[in-house]
């Protein structure tokens, strides 16, 4: 019974995540793009706050790659930037959690923000390119969803008993 349980948990877990890397790579007309927010990220914070034990900087780790793959960037860019944000958010997991939502958006909203930046960096070391400000508006909408999205999933959550 618990194994089945327990099955059951990783498999809403990683259908989860499918759904981030689907919104993700879904198109947006070119002058809203960069308004798109980091679906992946906020799902990954979300299952890192709600079960540390069981998402971690090795499942951020896969995600980056898988992200990077999708998007045909880089390969490990993504995956060493979603490593260092969610080690940030599991190495302290248990203040954010005890956090309001809107205090969670913020802090969120900043790791969405250096986020971007290591991701322009680590693209700057390799290829020839330059900085678009307007990629940081990320982080306003991340802020204005994480409330929503986390209750959402809270929801998914408790409603199939992931623990």
């Amino acid at each position: 019974m618990a194994s089945s349980h327990l099955m059951r948990g990783r498999i809403i877990i990683w259908l989860s995540f499918l759904i981030a890397l689907i919104l993700q790579a879904a198109p947006w007309p070119g002058t809203l793009e960069v308004l798109r927010p980091s679906w992946i990220i906020l799902v990954t914070f979300y299952w890192v706050l709600a079960l540390p034990h069981r998402v971690n900087v090795g499942t951020a780790m896969i995600l980056g790659i898988l992200w990077d793959l999708l998007l045909g960037t880089t390969l490990g860019i993504r995956g060493m930037t979603m490593a260092i944000l969610i080690y940030l958010v599991a190495a302290n997991f248990k203040l954010l959690r005890n956090l309001a939502l809107w205090q969670q958006a913020a802090i969120f909203s900043g790791l969405t923000l250096l986020g971007k930046i290591i991701e322009f960096m680590g693209e700057f070391l390799v290829h020839d390119v330059s900085f678009n400000a307007h990629f940081l508006w990320a982080g306003v909408l991340n802020f204005l969803l994480w409330p929503w999205l986390f209750l959402l999933m809270r929801r998914v959550r408790r409603h199939w008993s992931i623990r």
